[in-house]
Order: structure tokens, then C-alpha cells, then sequence
């Protein structure tokens, strides 16, 4: 069993007596605490410093700093490293960063004053009850500077897919809670490794600002965009055509089906939305045209609105079929970022009102560095196969095809 090291005691005794000027109560606590992290430690390795046991199932392997913050102040424990494994001490409950910065945007709301009983509740069961207004601050800071060097990174590569979506949380501005525009890219590099591009916040969804939006992106590096795939927003359309010169718009399948079928009597919209899916069930951009006039032909006159609006949006609803097969499952929609949106509002509905349009993008940027970092390390999303396909004169990345074979 793990003891407190007589040396160390007499080291702290000796430290005691040397420095007129010293905070007695945190040099405890660190005594206390790395007795704890070592005792902790022991007991995973099986076997104390030096000691040989049958228990035994690693060695140690050096050290490594950590600090702590308490309410006597920051201390500086040493964490033990194993030769085989891994060893993180209870006592410091590490955290993933996007579960920091929603504690510091709880903190925030918190400290300002805008806080409800559910977010009171929620601070009490991270236990941060404790923290200063100081210790906020730090962090706060810290998430941010963090948030902006991923926000404002370059982009290095040609991205042949992007896609556009936004979300509307709830922020304290000038005295009223309004709903704000956060907006978000994500993209497909031309080896098929998915990246989050960027994001931003505004106050409202229109056309100057997705135009300053995507010109931001422009400057850091956006290249080589063959298809922009989202919904069908006057303002978001007309900032892809100026900005993204050359791109093809993919209005989202599933919105525009959705706007046709808002015209169909609700009894006779299962009926209908069978029929519609034969459309994009064939196997060439072409057959799918034909197969949506006849669409159109067989039920204009029962649903001339209905009709109306899926032979208007022929051309963009049909836009992703002119791009490799194996694509299209992805590209025909935005449910790709769909998913990260639902994501992202599960986690901020916690908060609940922001404090301010800082404390969103914190929140927001350290969840999305989270799930950028994951696609790193996570397989393609599209293979260097089906990636060549979009430029198939260029003989290096046919090249890197194969030998990915």
C-alpha cells in the first residue's frame, strides 16, 4: 500500500522554514494531492517504486507537469507516465475542449447574470461552483485564443465539394435576446479527407453576409470548388454565384422535396413522395430529367402548385448527377452537415441564451475543432478513387489511386 514519502515531508518541512513569504494551505494541498495522484498510480501499475511483485503489470516511465486549479490557488502535480498504457489521475477530471469551453460559457452566463435554474443546475453538477470570476476570464481566454487560430487557419488544399448550412441560438445583444445567423462550412478535399472550413456569427442570415462570409474563406485558400450543396436561400444563392465563380449550386434533395410535398394534400403525400423518388433512383442525369417531366406531366393536374416548384428546380435539385457515382449519396443534400448542426444545437441548448456573440463562437469553434480533428484520424469519406474521377487528366492523382490499391 502506498505511504506518504518521508522525504517529500521533510522537503515541504524544510521549504516551510526557508521562505518567510509562502502560502502554507496550497503547498498542503500539492502534498496532499500528488500523495494521492502517486498512491493512485500504484495502484494501477500494482506495485510501489522499485518494488517487485507478482501484482506488477507496467513500470514507470519519468514524468510529466500538470497544473491544477483549486480555491487555495494553482498548484503543479506530476503525473506519472507508464511504459505500457496510459494513467490520467481521477482528482484532475479531464475534460474534452468543447466540454471546457461550455463550462466557460456556463461560467459567463453565469457571472453576467443572465443564467436560468436549469443552467444554475447544470454548473453545480460539473461542480463549478467554485470558480472566480478570475478563473473564468483565464479560461475564457484561453478557449478563445485557441478558437480563433482554428477559425482563422489557411486552407491548404483544393476542396472539390463544400457545404453551406446555418443555425439560429439565442444571444443577449444591446439589451434584447435575439436570434442570430451562425453559419458553417464544411468541405471535401480533392483526397477525400472531410475538413470543417469555417464559421462565423451574424445577425441575421442575408446576402451581405454569407457574400463576406465565403470571401473570408477565399482569402485563407477556398479552391477548385466544383459543387456548393445547400438550401435554396435567396441571399445564400446569390453569395455563391458572386464569390464562387464557376461552382455549380446543389439545391438540398431533401428541402426541395420537402417544399414540393408542402403542396400535396397530407393524406396523398406518401403516395406522391414514392413517385418522386424514382427520379433520383435512376442511374444518369439524363434518365433522371426525363423521369422528373414525366413526374410533372402525370400529376400537374392534380398538383399544379407541387409541380410547379420540382420542374422550377429541375436543374439545381439534378446538379450532383454530373459528378462521379459514388458521390452521390452525399453530395445530393446537406445532410452531412445536418447531422453536425443537430450536433451542435444539442450542446447549445444547454446554454440556453448566450451572453454575447464571443461566448457562441467559443462554444461553437471548440466543438467544431473537436469533430475536425476526428475527421483527421477517421477514414475518407471518399476514396482516391471516386476523387480521381473528377480530374482524370491529371495523371499524379490517378497514380496515387492505384497505388492506394
Amino acid at each position: 500500500m502506498a505511504s506518504l514519502n518521508s522525504f517529500a515531508v521533510l522537503e515541504w518541512i524544510r521549504k516551510m522554514q526557508d521562505e518567510d513569504h509562502i502560502d502554507v494551505l496550497r503547498e498542503l494541498m500539492q502534498l496532499i494531492a500528488q500523495f494521492i495522484v502517486d498512491a493512485e498510480a500504484t495502484e494501477k501499475i500494482g506495485a510501489e517504486r522499485y518494488e517487485r511483485t507478482e501484482s506488477r503489470v507496467t513500470q514507470r516511465n519519468g514524468s510529466r507537469s500538470r497544473t491544477w486549479d483549486t480555491r487555495l490557488g494553482t498548484v503543479e502535480l506530476k503525473i506519472p507516465k507508464l511504459r505500457q498504457g496510459s494513467f490520467f489521475p481521477s482528482l484532475l477530471e479531464p475534460r474534452r475542449r468543447a466540454e471546457q469551453a461550455l463550462a466557460a460559457v456556463i461560467q459567463e452566463a453565469y457571472v453576467k447574470g443572465v443564467s436560468t435554474r436549469k443552467v444554475d443546475d447544470l454548473v453545480r453538477a460539473l461542480g463549478l461552483e467554485g470558480i472566480s470570476k478570475s478563473e473564468v476570464s483565464r479560461l475564457c481566454q484561453q478557449m478563445d485564443e485557441t478558437v480563433q487560430q482554428f477559425k482563422e487557419r489557411p486552407l491548404e488544399h483544393e476542396y472539390p465539394y463544400v457545404w453551406l448550412d446555418a443555425t439560429f441560438p439565442k444571444v443577449r445583444e444591446g439589451g434584447r435576446v435575439q436570434s442570430m445567423a451562425l453559419v458553417i462550412a464544411i468541405g471535401v478535399t480533392d483526397t477525400g479527407e472531410r475538413e470543417v472550413l469555417g464559421f462565423d456569427v451574424g445577425t441575421s442570415e442575408d446576402g451581405a453576409f454569407w457574400t463576406d462570409f465565403l470571401r473570408s474563406l477565399k482569402v485563407r485558400g477556398l479552391r477548385g470548388v466544383r459543387l456548393v450543396v445547400s438550401d435554396a436561400h435567396a441571399g445564400l444563392r446569390q453569395a455563391i454565384a458572386e464569390v464562387l465563380t464557376g461552382a455549380t449550386w446543389q439545391r438540398c434533395k431533401v428541402h426541395a422535396l420537402r417544399n414540393v410535398l408542402s403542396q400535396v394534400p397530407k393524406k396523398e403525400q406518401a403516395m406522391v413522395a414514392s413517385i418522386l423518388r424514382t427520379i433520383f433512383a435512376q442511374s444518369s442525369q439524363e434518365a433522371a430529367r426525363e423521369q422528373l417531366r414525366r413526374v410533372v406531366k402525370e400529376l400537374k393536374g392534380r398538383f399544379p402548385k407541387a409541380m410547379e416548384i420540382l420542374s422550377d428546380a429541375e436543374d439545381d435539385v439534378l446538379a450532383f448527377m454530373a459528378l462521379p457515382f459514388e458521390h452521390w449519396r452525399q453530395i445530393c443534400s446537406t445532410n452531412p452537415l445536418e447531422r453536425l448542426n443537430r450536433e451542435m444545437r444539442r450542446r447549445m441548448d444547454v446554454v440556453g441564451i448566450f451572453p454575447n456573440r464571443e461566448a457562441v463562437l467559443r462554444l461553437a469553434g471548440a466543438i467544431l475543432q473537436e469533430q475536425h480533428e476526428e475527421w483527421m484520424v477517421a477514414r475518407r469519406y471518399f476514396s482516391l478513387e471516386s476523387m480521381a474521377k473528377l480530374k482524370p487528366n491529371q495523371p499524379q492523382l490517378a497514380a496515387a489511386a492505384l497505388l492506394h490499391k
